[in-house]
């Protein structure tokens, strides 16, 4: 199967403006995004609205395309840049624009899901370790998932799931394996057409996670577990973390 990364990139964002741009130990996040996968898959191309990220893109030598400053979400923006390449890809993957610390590994873990036919999407988790503490799987920020005994995804939420009955919730990350969602996904090409003209749903308005509208609609969501930390960079603070991160791993 051929696979291509997609990673999205907007100027705008409410709690980061212009993130994409961020320098990173002396790169731009985006270019760090870009060099990650580009030797992984088999191509890569930024999707921006904005023609300073497409000029900062063209500048590093990274493959870019122009889409509509109309999109509903990043899934949207994947297929139009999808349908402006020349080639046909099996596996369209949608790397957000601002993991610039997305590994080989995890990326070979999302290409392992597509090896089970009656996969249509797939992602990734990453167990909670008793050291993140209780307040780190209570963040509503931080998506969790449960999944069923084929490693498939049951449901996406913002709350606790499962919740643990009988047991105090100071025990509960040595009690059970939780999953925290990471939020890069793989679709089959037809896949990401279909699922781009799919209306809202009930539950993904409920939680704001665009994924539980792909369940809804019956979709089989392929997970795979990965044990790498990365920092996403939501927040100027994030960016701040990620400086010192890079400098402690050389």
């Amino acid at each position: 199967m051929k696979f291509i990364a997609i990673i999205p990139a907007r100027y705008a964002s409410t709690r980061f403006p212009a993130k994409p741009l961020a320098m990173l130990g002396g790169k731009r996040v985006i270019e760090r995004v870009y060099e990650q996968v580009a030797g992984v898959l088999d191509d890569a191309v930024v999707a921006t609205d904005d023609k300073r990220i497409y000029d900062a893109v063209r500048a590093f030598g990274g493959k870019v395309e122009m889409t509509s400053v109309s999109h509903r979400s990043g899934t949207d923006r994947c297929w139009e840049a999808y349908c402006k390449q020349g080639g046909v890809f099996d596996v369209v993957v949608n790397v957000q624009g601002d993991e610039p610390f997305i590994q080989p590994s995890q990326l070979e873990a999302l290409k392992h899901c597509f090896e089970n036919q009656n996969i249509d999407i797939a992602t990734l988790v990453k167990p909670f370790t008793e050291s993140d503490g209780i307040d780190a799987l209570e963040n509503p920020n931080s998506p969790k998932v449960v999944l069923d005994n084929e490693g498939r995804a049951i449901y996406f939420s913002r709350s606790v799931i499962p919740y643990l009955r009988g047991v105090e919730r100071e025990c509960w990350l040595t009690e059970h394996t939780f999953y925290k969602h990471i939020g890069i996904y793989g679709f089959r090409r037809e896949v990401l057409r279909a699922v781009t003209q799919l209306p809202q749903s009930p539950l993904e308005i409920a939680e704001s996670l665009e994924q539980l509208r792909w369940l809804e609609n019956g979709y089989k969501i392929g997970v795979g577990i990965s044990d790498v930390e990365t920092i996403g960079i939501d927040t100027p603070e994030d960016l701040a973390r990620a400086e010192e991160w890079l400098k402690r791993i050389g």
